[in-house]
């Protein structure tokens, strides 16, 4: 599909192929189907919602919400009316939760009423926000809310007809916050354009068809769900399938279930799929792609032998989209592939000077075409001007290149951890550590796991003559952070390694990583669910 013609507005590419095949199947979700002409109809009757409610071009919406239908109605629907989105991790509560919406200028916020209770803990500190549409049965909890509240019923009545706003390919559509390293979550605005070049680009790198169904259980308030499923969908006049909720063991069921060609994963996906029972069945599915990022080369090789797929991964990340991918006839074994035409990349030192062949070096990053990455983190221009330096987007990541131009993703430069496919900043699990009254200080640092990936481990320094156990401490975190977050490995130290600033040098605690002194929370046999 490398030739194809696409809008670079979302609102007037959902037009474009409702004209082309209105009635289609463009999502399904459970035993639920919409076509392409009923979701365009039914983001227009949100679009119309927003617009009675006060919301114009360039006023931001937060969206916490499961995935469900409703998610991709009101996103969609703010695209059309100039608005934007701001999409929150359902797993966020307290400052968490409250720097997203209170820092991105949300003057709405779409929830589910599960969450509804979290608002309660933090609306005092919300004062831009002017109301709450909630999503499912009104409780108690919203009677004790002074924000004004509407049931999405309610707020679902408005005109299916067009909105009329005028959208342009560089105005702003989103704001998704990428966890912070030393300081609080950064909000990437990203342009329509953007997110447009990303998926039709993905569409090349990932042998897409017209007659594909593409299928996520990535949640839609990250932007691979959206743009690298969604979008994509959309872009390629597809179908996708949207799950609640990845299912080690009825996986393949559900692969086959839907028909599904190609489906996407993050983290230790790979992995655990590699660790179920293997059955006569496992190659009998319509699978034949698996998009995705961080499976070891070893297992990968098994996986696609064993289930009958192709593994294509990549590098990218939210303020740049997927820079860097393989493709399906050129793959190199631990390599996440070559920079793809619009894009140019680079290895620099610290010094910014590029590093040689074969050397390790921060991957620096600036687009050929206007529009084609973020625009910046929003109302964070000293953080915009840090990672622009020198001309150059520097990630905060390392990697290696050979001779033959392929890329070798090393590590993260930087502090923030991953973990389960969730981005998790180190500076915030520490801050809400650091709120127990017996705590002095704390480092959180990512120490490998046995699905390859990321684990958290806190270090903690209490106060003089204070005792904590680590089950009171996991206790407090499980109450103050999203379930990801909370860390499954607990040390106690005298004191933390510092420089003679008194910076924490991190890289002592990764390197010690788990000592005989660390406390592990599931060898204790303890759960943290969401």
């Amino acid at each position: 599909m490398k030739n194809m013609s696409v809008p670079r507005v979302l609102g007037q590419l959902l037009a474009d192929r409702v004209r082309k095949n209105p009635k289609k199947v463009f999502l399904r979700f459970k035993d639920l189907s919409v076509t392409y002409e009923e979701i365009d109809r039914l983001s227009n009757r949100c679009a119309n919602a927003f617009i009675d409610l006060g919301i114009a071009k360039g006023d931001k919406v937060s969206i916490m919400l499961p995935n469900c239908p409703e998610f991709i109605y009101l996103w969609l629907g703010l695209a059309k009316c100039g608005g934007v989105e701001v999409p929150v991790n359902t797993s966020y509560k307290g400052e968490f939760l409250r720097h997203v919406v209170d820092q991105s200028d949300s003057k709405i916020l779409v929830i589910s009423a599960e969450y509804l209770d979290r608002v309660k803990l933090i609306e005092d500190s919300l004062k831009k926000l002017e109301k709450i549409i909630v999503l499912g049965e009104l409780k108690k909890e919203a009677a004790d809310l002074r924000i004004p509240i509407t049931g999405f019923d309610e707020f679902f009545k408005s005109s299916d007809l067009p909105c009329g706003v005028d959208v342009h390919p560089w105005d702003p559509v989103s704001i998704i916050y990428t966890s912070g390293t030393t300081g609080v979550s950064k909000g990437a605005l990203g342009c329509h354009n953007f997110w447009m070049v990303v998926a039709k680009k993905m569409l090349e790198h990932r042998d897409g068809r017209e007659d594909d169904i593409f299928l996520t259980f990535l949640p839609l308030y990250h932007i691979n769900a959206q743009v690298l499923t969604t979008l994509t969908a959309m872009v390629a006049g597809a179908q996708m399938v949207l799950l609640d909720r990845f299912s080690a063991s009825n996986f393949w069921d559900e692969i086959r279930y839907y028909g599904a060609t190609q489906f996407n994963y993050l983290g230790a996906v790979i992995p655990i799929l590699a660790k179920q029972p293997e059955k006569k069945s496992d190659a009998d599915n319509p699978a034949r792609i698996a998009l995705g990022a961080g499976c070891p080369p070893a297992i990968m090789d098994e996986v696609e032998k064993r289930f009958g797929i192709k593994c294509l991964e990549g590098f990218g990340m939210t303020e740049i989209g997927i820079p860097i991918h393989v493709m399906p006839d050129d793959r190199r074994k631990g390599s996440c592939g070559k920079p793809m035409d619009v894009y140019e990349i680079k290895l620099f030192d610290d010094s910014d000077k590029e590093v040689p062949v074969g050397e390790i070096g921060e991957i620096v990053f600036r687009p050929r075409e206007p529009f084609i990455m973020m625009s910046e983190y929003y109302k964070m221009p000293e953080k915009t001007l840090e990672a622009f330096r020198n001309l150059w987007f520097h990630t905060g990541d390392l990697a290696k290149k050979d001779a033959d131009g392929y890329f070798y993703f090393v590590d993260r430069k930087k502090d923030a951890l991953r973990r389960r496919g969730e981005n998790i900043s180190s500076f915030e699990v520490e801050r809400a550590v650091n709120t127990h009254p017996k705590v002095l200080e704390s480092a959180a640092v990512a120490v490998q796991s046995e699905l390859a990936e990321d684990e958290v481990k806190i270090c903690v320094v209490l106060k003089p003559g204070e005792t904590l156990t680590p089950e009171e401490l996991i206790e407090y975190s499980v109450e103050r952070m999203p379930y990801f977050a909370v860390p499954r490995f607990v040390e106690f130290l005298e004191c933390l390694p510092k420089t003679p600033t008194e910076r924490t040098q991190k890289y002592i605690l990764k390197q010690a990583g788990i000592t005989p002194n660390t406390w592990d929370r599931e060898k204790a046999g303890i759960r943290v669910t969401r």
